[in-house]
């Protein structure tokens, strides 16, 4: 966790910045698409999706990989509590951190990006749950049986929480880079330091493997920096 810490801190520190970049778009086609997604992302809900049941409940944690086993000795309610308050403020602070030195036109560009960055990664990984079906911690245990009529047992796969931090972080990233937003890196780094105590929380929560955060940091940086990269530009 240090070293991948250190290695967000370095990227945001040294990263190269352009000048003179004309600030985001804010167009009819950002409603649509942030709309859009989330359709996508209510559906599983709404639907009750994965419709099948588990194959095992519970199931033998020596199907587990080693690394995802330290999740089954940790199921603290707080934890998972902590994970959505840590992440509510790794948001917020993206945000403020994104209007600092930030013209009125670039702001509204900042808003737009980072609600298609959000909207986007929500629904990819939870239509991801459903496709890969991973089994929570919980169907591991002895409370396994009473947790597998709830479809969202099997939807560990990928951290949703470790996906949205982690595409805040790389969102404002690009976004502070290309715009020389003052204090970038230190900010960014800040926010890679709460996505990183995101991921690890959901972990002690019980809530997901270590694999699952691991998944869901890559999704998230990977949907935040497209984002921020393709999202039009004023002319």
């Amino acid at each position: 966790m240090r070293r991948l810490a250190a290695a967000f801190v370095l990227l945001a520190v040294s990263a190269p910045s352009a000048l003179g970049q004309a600030p985001y778009s804010v167009r009819w086609g950002d409603a649509v698409s942030v709309v859009a997604a989330g359709i996508a992302f209510v559906i599983p809900e709404a639907t009750k999706l994965p419709k099948a049941a588990p194959s095992c409940a519970p199931c033998d944690a020596a199907s587990l990989p080693g690394v995802d086993r330290v999740a089954l000795h940790t199921f603290s309610g707080s934890a998972g509590t902590a994970s959505t308050a840590l992440l509510v403020g790794v948001i917020g602070f993206a945000g403020i951190a994104s209007l600092d030195g930030a013209t009125p036109a670039q702001r509204r560009g900042h808003v737009a990006v980072f609600a298609n960055s959000l909207a986007w990664t929500l629904a990819a990984s939870d239509w991801m749950k459903v496709v890969v079906r991973r089994k929570r911690p919980v169907l591991y245990t002895a409370g396994a049986t009473a947790a597998a009529a709830d479809p969202n047992s099997q939807r560990s796969f990928p951290s949703g929480h470790a996906s949205v931090a982690f595409a805040t972080a790389t969102t404002y990233l690009m976004m502070a880079r290309r715009e020389r937003l003052p204090h970038r890196g230190r900010n960014a780094a800040l926010l890679y330091v709460g996505a990183l105590g995101v991921s690890a929380l959901r972990v002690s929560a019980g809530k997901h493997f270590p694999t699952d955060v691991l998944g869901g940091a890559v999704l998230g940086t990977g949907i935040g920096w497209l984002v921020a990269k393709v999202h039009p530009t004023q002319p």
